[in-house]
């Protein structure tokens, strides 16, 4: 019996460690959110972060209670804009290295360089125009 008292006090021990460090993840995860709400004021800025430090519990949940919708429409913003962003910077490598206008600049640096003739540079150019 004495077996089962400690592997339950340990499990509950581990379930009260999860349960503070999923409550850390939630309080810092809002304080981000209102320090990158543009359209909340400074006061209103220091009056929540007042209310999280001093009642971080209660102050957690008025906050994902009263601002929880737009704390998710921030997040979903700032999703898009990274994706955007990726798209941007994929699409603008898949210019510099590939595309029909990299396959003809690399056939003209080469006919420069006199590693192929004007007849292979207009060969290599109508395939990458295909």
């Amino acid at each position: 019996m004495d077996f089962f008292e400690n592997f339950v006090s340990i499990l509950l021990f581990t379930l009260w460690i999860m349960v503070m460090i999923t409550f850390f993840v939630i309080v810092i995860r809002i304080i981000m959110d209102v320090f990158r709400d543009h359209d909340l004021s400074g006061w209103g800025k220091a009056g929540w972060l007042i209310f999280i430090v001093v009642v971080p519990v209660l102050g957690s949940i008025v906050y994902l209670l009263a601002r929880g919708k737009g704390m998710a429409q921030r997040d979903v913003a700032a999703a898009h804009a990274i994706r955007e962003a990726q798209v941007d910077y994929t699409k603008g490598l898949i210019d510099e290295a590939g595309g029909p206008a990299g396959q003809i600049r690399a056939a003209k640096e080469l006919l420069d360089a006199g590693a192929i003739t004007p007849p292979e540079y207009e060969a290599l150019k109508a395939k990458a125009l295909r």
